[in-house]
């Protein structure tokens, strides 16, 4: 077994590694950009190294800076994580031949299955399903839509080293076929400086569905059942289950045995996904297969009492696999949610900056939280946006859906946005949970992204209760205060109006609220709420029983207002007396300022590039300039035509959310 060895990563995935490493008797040492040198991964590891400036193409990708480190410390072996080097050919080769160990398979599986026209062939060979499609890179758009029309519509138009939704089209007709054809090609040279392009099937209302493999040097190889992962947006994963809730024993079994099949025949010795589309029909066929470690292992790792990085490094010092196909249990049912620094209401763009608050639920009762984060610690516009992921372990289905919810509420993110109001407004939506989803879920449900009122409360009284309880709990306190001048005392009332909503447009519900032993008894339109709790004012996690049943919120105050949130749905109340609510709807509505002659930074991220001048005329639609943000380029274009008056900020800048970029005449 390695005495020491090193982590080629950043973020959550390092920590992983090195927490299984130290289980393992392991020493570990961290590499780390100029802009994680105070990351938590370093913290963590036992020695650390420096590899290079904040960009990854200048630290994290660069293989002669992380072969170096392992000389200088004396690393015998170096685990990729996921992304950056980890599916590198080269970098597995390199390593080998530098006598270094890679935590991972041989560079000739990654060969084998990187590229998605050669793997469908040796697929193929292995007897694993493929969709029906032409397989040989397509020369031009005339002879895309031939072949389109052979293999029948719809058609998915895909970039042969594709990824993250790059280089993928859907068409439906010939000219769909003609143009996607073109916009591929372009994308795929642009993105990956390959643009072959192939045609497949399209299965509709597909299901993503992985099986996980694992193989060693001696020639054995098993899978580890599936994961359902078609909640999915742009093509990038947000919740990820095991089992699935869709397919039947017969075919989880069917599925299992090709992907041990297409891993025998490239010699995989490691962990490894083979990813299927599964259509509606349960049919199913191959996708790709990722040689390396999934950001969603922790869902398998819970139903199958395995640990995914231990046996990554016990196959890569040569170990035998210690059990057979028939020795692996699934137990319970488990869910992840991936916890991404990005705005849900403007559109999920990403969200950079410090972490006033982080304060994940406690890891109990099948919670588990694997993060590279900490309170008071800063997210970088350098990397991708993932803070944490959240595990959950059920007994089935909807253990698992109820023990996500509560942890959903009760994990507090500060000082930047989150996604969790969306993945909580997931986890209430009916079709998900009864399991009656596709990988066009989000897409369909969401077409116009996701906004506040897109989620309604269960009970649309009870955010009210919460908040009368709250205010009632800030006025005990207030009464309590000793020396109070006499006849001039805090004085509790029983009546209370909550207001909601906009100033001018606000709805006004009747409260009224008594004590009783443990806390108040508080009726909200007719309807009666006991709650029973022992919250103090300052703490954010709002822990009751109401009515019997427990629940987890969050509540703040906002000026005068209290903010509570919960399963998905936030509300600011004004909690005011009946005199009050009646001033406050005179209450004018006030116009926000016209900010229609700027153009505002829709996120905080770097300005890489102003694409006009002052004097110059732009029309709707014209490149204005780009900001740069967690490894994604978003182009800002005019939303009509105008003069340029002023140009408020420089290329290179580290723009704030809003901050104005141009003003226009």
């Amino acid at each position: 077994m390695f005495k020491k060895i090193l982590i080629a990563n950043r973020g959550e995935i390092a920590c992983r590694v090195i927490k299984t490493a130290r289980k393992m008797g392991i020493k570990t040492v961290a590499v780390y950009s100029e802009a994680d040198k105070d990351a938590r991964h370093v913290e963590l590891a036992d020695e650390s190294v420096c590899i290079g400036p904040a960009p990854s193409r200048e630290s994290y990708l660069v293989m002669d800076n992380i072969i170096k480190a392992c000389k200088d410390t004396g690393a015998e072996a170096v685990h990729p994580g996921y992304g950056f080097l980890s599916e590198n050919e080269a970098f597995a080769k390199r390593l080998e031949e530098e006598g270094i160990i890679f935590i991972g398979p041989k560079h000739y599986s990654i060969a084998a299955m990187g590229d998605k026209i050669a793997s469908k062939k040796l697929a193929n060979e292995a007897k694993v399903n493929t969709i029906p499609g032409y397989n040989e890179a397509i020369e031009t758009p005339e002879k895309a839509v031939e072949i389109a029309k052979g293999i029948g519509y719809p058609v998915m138009i895909k970039a042969s080293a594709g990824g993250g939704g790059k280089g993928l089209r859907v068409a439906f007709n010939d000219k769909e076929a003609f143009e996607g054809f073109s916009a591929c090609r372009n994308e795929a040279r642009n993105s990956f400086g390959d643009d072959r392009v192939f045609i497949e099937k399209f299965v509709e209302e597909p299901r993503h569905i992985e099986i996980q493999v694992l193989g060693d040097a001696h020639g054995n190889a098993v899978y580890l059942w599936e994961r359902e992962c078609s909640i999915q947006r742009r093509h990038q994963k947000v919740i990820e289950e095991a089992p699935s809730p869709f397919i039947s024993d017969e075919t989880r079994k069917a599925m299992g045995e090709q992907a041990v099949a297409l891993a025998k025949a490239v010699k995989y010795q490691s962990a490894g996904t083979v990813e299927f589309v599964v259509g509606k029909d349960q049919s199913f066929y191959f996708l790709e297969m990722n040689t390396r470690l999934q950001v969603e292992h922790p869902v398998t790792e819970a139903i199958t009492g395995l640990d995914l990085v231990e046996q990554m490094i016990r196959v890569a010092a040569g170990e035998k696999l210690s059990f057979k196909q028939s020795d692996i249990q699934r137990t319970g049912w488990a869910m992840e949610c991936r916890i991404n620094a990005e705005d849900p209401y403007r559109n999920f763009l990403p969200s950079t900056g410090r972490l006033v608050r982080y304060q994940p639920p406690a890891e109990v009762d099948g919670v588990r939280v694997d993060t590279g984060v900490y309170e008071g610690g800063e997210i970088p516009m350098y990397y991708d946006s993932m803070i944490a992921k959240l595990i959950v372990h059920g007994e089935n289905r909807l253990d698992a859906i109820t023990k996500m919810r509560r942890a959903l509420n009760e994990f507090v993110i500060r000082g930047i946005h989150s996604n969790i109001p969306f993945q909580a407004a997931l986890m209430q939506h009916p079709r998900f949970i009864s399991g009656d989803f596709n990988t066009g879920f989000i897409a369909e449900q969401f077409p116009h992204g996701f906004r506040a009122t897109d989620v309604k409360p269960e009970d649309p009284h009870l955010m009210a209760a919460l908040a009368t309880a709250v205010h009632r709990r800030y006025l005990d306190r207030a009464a309590g205060i000793y020396g109070q001048l006499e006849g001039h005392e805090v004085k509790i009332s029983t009546d209370f109006v909550v207001a909601t909503g906009e100033v001018g447009k606000m709805e006004y519900v009747n409260t009224e609220i008594h004590d009783n032993h443990h806390g108040y008894d508080i009726t909200v339109g007719g309807k009666k709420y006991s709650i029973d709790t022992d919250w103090n004012p300052g703490q954010i996690i709002y822990r009751a029983s109401v009515n019997g049943q427990t629940i987890s919120a969050q509540v703040e105050r906002m000026g005068l207002a209290y903010r509570v949130q919960y399963n998905g749905v936030r509300v600011d109340a004004l909690v005011l007396s009946p005199e009050g609510a009646e001033m406050q709807k005179l209450m004018l509505y006030k116009e926000p300022p016209d900010m229609s002659k700027f153009l505002l930074s829709p996120m905080p991220g770097l300005l890489v590039d102003v694409a006009v001048s002052v004097g110059q005329k732009v029309e709707a639609g014209q490149r204005l300039a780009a900001i740069e943000a967690m490894k994604m380029e978003n182009v800002l274009v005019a939303t009509q035509d105008g003069v340029v008056a002023e140009v408020m900020a420089a290329k290179g800048e580290s723009l704030a959310v809003d901050q104005p970029i141009i003003r226009f005449e």
